[in-house]
């Protein structure tokens, strides 16, 4: 295109932001020096060059003109070749018929575009960018550049691609159990279920969600199941009950339906998962278990058993005088099958079970269940029974003992729990543990521990087993641990790596401990914790901080760099205007000699003055600060306002000043602390730039604060503070200038800080914000929040 500015161009302009900003700006750069253009386009070009994403410009019509540092280096190569990303297989193939699509409609409508792609690395890997462009205006509204930003989002969307994966892993996986499943909300509303749950019912979503009016559940059972399921809504407790369901043939089957509520990490109840498992064909077998005959009869009164006997077809006939005493009842109530009341309900249909067993095999045999003893208490039981037969091989009768196993029943499940506790310890941990019989090196293995060597399980291990799936470099040290442990030594934690059959490398922790048994031996239990994934996370880590540091390094130099130019920029137009201000009067006929001496001396002064804050601001990033100074603050804030009172009259500013007038003396730095001031009172009065209709009133207050230091507030009836939070004024590059360069009150806050004082800002009841600064009167940093002057805003 005719007329076209040059990339650096390009990037000032695309640098300053929207259409109207940048005109604005483009007039006022025309006034200025070629010099100061330059530079200010030099800095621009960093900024962008600096920027994360990869920026592009191009034509009206779509040709690629300039590209920031970033683009050329992903795609190494010449920008001409890069713009022809349409044809040159730059665009994943299956991405390029979309690319063009966006790319075409937004060039023809002139709105802005926003659309997902692949482009290919110099390495020939193609990665996810989100490339979002923007039409720079005239303000006749004619498009004179198109400018795009390319943002890497290969991890995210290869994080969504897992997601996606992970869910319909799991939407297969409950497809697949068999049982049914279905959720339901924290307040009880039907959310849905796996296809096992619609099919096997045969009712859709909204039966589903109706299950309590017009659903699946049997009649009989509906109100029954209603209740669990109100009363679990209001506890939040698990419920569990059975009831039966109209099938996909229309047959009523039992059902046992377990609900488990689910909380989030605050322990608040989000959702509820229902399993629902057919036990019809064991309600069948309890029915007709529970409509056939159970009575014992007669054995032994006198041993210490429960002892019984029944006719061939299982119903009592007698029980000993033991039994009647544990149960606490008289032998017409326990006769033929009475005896199954005092069985516990969980127990009776395995108990029917072997009872049913043992008469159709025709032989005796054992069986556990629990008996409720007179007082209540359900104690466990074996069962041993053995047939009588006559002469011709018939049974005539049957007899039984049942013998108390109530402790050895309690003392299995304790052992249970504990292993239980120890297998899900371990693997929740990824910790396994080990025994190693020193004297015989025989090894036993947990079942975690089987999984971290990838061994398979059950199969005999030896140390050579170990010792080949150690890294070469960590031979020796394992070496060296199993010398200690033969030599009786414990073994302090240490890591070895392990190197899998596929070349995989697991990093893993070894405990060691000895036991010296009474007959001699030795024994080392020990433990191995799998690390790798602690082992990756510091890697990680280390890898983030590393670049972090180098970021810091150098936001740190640009934040230098801008707290210099603003510094020097005030004495500097101080020099300025003085110089110009002595022309005029020597121009002047006669020449007006006093006043131009007058001038020369306040030009000398603000020289002076710029000299000093460069040597102060070095000492400032150093961490350094003079105090030699014994400053009155009245007077270096009555100095401040002198030097730009010609400013503010010309700003229609009106300036009041309460000062306290027994303040004490401060140690400072004063050329400094007049920076503060002037950076205060300066701000105070473009804030107000464009108030209209009122006073542009600035209130300048100095008093003491409760430690004896001082405080000195800048109130303004300006626009008042921008950002979310009073503290966004200070940090680096913030501004609501369209001029500003947003570091002066941070440069500001640091200068106060290094005295050992506190600078903020609130905003007024009214319009406006005060800045405040105290410092005091010793060199010991202040503490606590600072007192509020009266009149500031709260």
């Amino acid at each position: 295109m005719a007329g076209e500015e040059p990339a650096t161009g390009e990037f000032a302009d695309f640098a300053l932001g929207g259409t109207g900003d940048v005109y604005s700006l483009l007039d006022a750069n025309e006034e200025r020096s070629g010099d100061a253009l330059r530079a200010s386009e030099r800095e621009l070009r960093l900024i962008i060059q600096s920027l994360a994403g990869m920026i592009c410009i191009f034509s009206p019509a779509g040709e690629l003109i300039s590209g920031n540092q970033q683009l050329l280096d992903y795609f190494r190569e010449p920008l001409e070749e890069i713009g022809r990303w349409a044809t040159n297989g730059t665009t994943h193939p299956d991405d390029l018929e979309h690319c063009i699509a966006c790319f075409t409609k937004s060039l023809a409508s002139g709105e802005p575009y926003d659309f997902e792609t692949r482009f290919r690395r110099f390495d020939g890997a193609f990665r996810w960018f989100q490339v979002r462009g923007h039409p720079l205006r005239r303000p006749d509204g004619e498009i004179i550049r198109w400018y795009g930003l390319l943002t890497d989002i290969d991890d995210r969307k290869r994080a969504e691609e897992a997601l996606r994966a992970s869910e319909i892993d799991l939407r297969l996986t409950l497809d697949s159990l068999p049982g049914l499943v279905c959720t339901f909300s924290a307040d009880g509303r039907f959310e849905g279920g796996n296809q096992r749950f619609y099919d096997y019912l045969d009712i859709d979503r909204d039966s589903a969600e109706a299950w309590a009016s017009k659903g699946p559940a049997h009649p009989d059972d509906k109100d029954r199941a209603i209740a669990v399921f109100r009363e679990a809504m209001i506890t939040g407790e698990p419920y569990m009950y059975e009831a039966r369901a109209r099938c996909f043939d229309g047959v009523y089957r039992w059902f046992q339906v377990v609900g488990r509520p689910h909380r989030d990490d605050e322990g608040r109840l989000v959702r509820w998962y229902s399993l629902l498992v057919e036990v019809d064909d064991r309600k069948r077998a309890e029915r007709e278990l529970e409509a056939s005959e159970r009575n014992l009869r007669l054995t032994i009164d006198t041993i210490p058993a429960l002892a019984w006997s029944a006719r061939p077809d299982g119903s009592t006939d007698f029980l000993n005088q033991h039994y009647l005493d544990y149960v606490g009842q008289p032998l017409e109530r326990l006769l033929e099958w009475q005896w199954i009341s005092f069985i516990h309900p969980d127990d009776l249909p395995s108990l029917t079970a072997a009872w049913t067993g043992f008469r159709s095999r025709g032989q005796g045999g054992e069986a556990e269940a629990r008996i409720r003893r007179h007082d209540g208490q359900y104690r466990w039981f074996l069962f041993r029974v053995d047939a009588l037969r006559d002469e011709a091989g018939d049974i005539v009768k049957w007899y039984g003992v049942n013998t108390d196993i109530e402790d050895r029943k309690l003392a299995e499940a304790a052992l249970q729990r504990s292993e239980t506790f120890l297998a899900e310890g371990q693997r929740i941990s990824a910790t396994g543990s080990f025994s190693w019989q020193v004297d015989s090196d025989e090894l036993t293995f947990s079942a975690e521990l089987y999984r971290i060597f990838e061994f398979r399980p059950g199969d005999v291990v030896t140390l050579d087993d170990i010792a080949a799936r150690v890294h070469p470099e960590d031979q020796a040290l394992l070496a060296a641990r199993m010398a200690e442990i033969r030599s009786g030594s414990d073994n302090p934690e240490y890591e070895i790596r392990l190197v899998m059959p596929s070349d995989r490398v697991k990093h893993v922790s070894v405990f060691g401990r000895i036991v010296r048994h009474d007959d001699g031996r030795t024994e080392c239990f020990g433990a191995v914790q799998d690390v790798t994934l602690r082992k990756q996370a510091e890697e990680g880590l280390h890898e983030v901080r590393s670049e972090l540091a180098h970021v810091t390094r150098v936001l740190s130099f640009s934040a230098l760099t801008a707290s210099i130019a603003h510094e020097i920029n005030q004495p500097l137009s101080g020099i300025i205007t003085n110089a110009n201000t002595c022309l005029r009067m020597l121009a002047a006929d006669p020449p007006r000699i006093d006043t131009a001496l007058e001038t020369v001396q306040r030009t000398i002064r603000d020289g002076r003055r710029a000299a000093d804050i460069v040597a102060r601001l070095r000492k400032l990033y150093s961490k350094k600060t003079e105090r030699s100074d014994s400053v009155d603050i009245n007077d270096a804030a009555a100095e401040v306002v002198a030097l730009l009172s010609a400013d503010l009259q010309r700003k229609r500013v009106i300036v009041r000043t309460e000062f306290s007038a027994d303040l004490p003396p401060i140690p400072a730095d004063r050329v400094q602390l007049q920076q503060v001031i002037l950076n205060m009172i300066t701000n105070a009065a473009e804030a107000m730039s464009g108030v209209e209709g009122r006073e542009r009133a600035l209130t300048i207050r100095t008093d003491r604060d409760g430690s004896g230091g001082i405080i000195l507030s800048v109130q303004d009836v300006g626009i008042g503070l921008g950002g979310d939070s009073p503290e966004d004024v200070f940090r680096p590059f913030f501004t609501t200038k369209p001029t500003g360069m947003g570091i002066g009150l941070s440069v500001s806050r640091s200068i106060v800080e290094s005295h050992g004082g506190r600078l903020w800002a609130v905003p007024n009841e009214g319009e406006g914000a005060t800045f405040s600064f105290a410092i005091p009167q010793s060199a010991e940093t202040l503490e606590g929040s600072a007192p509020a002057l009266d009149g500031a805003g709260s």
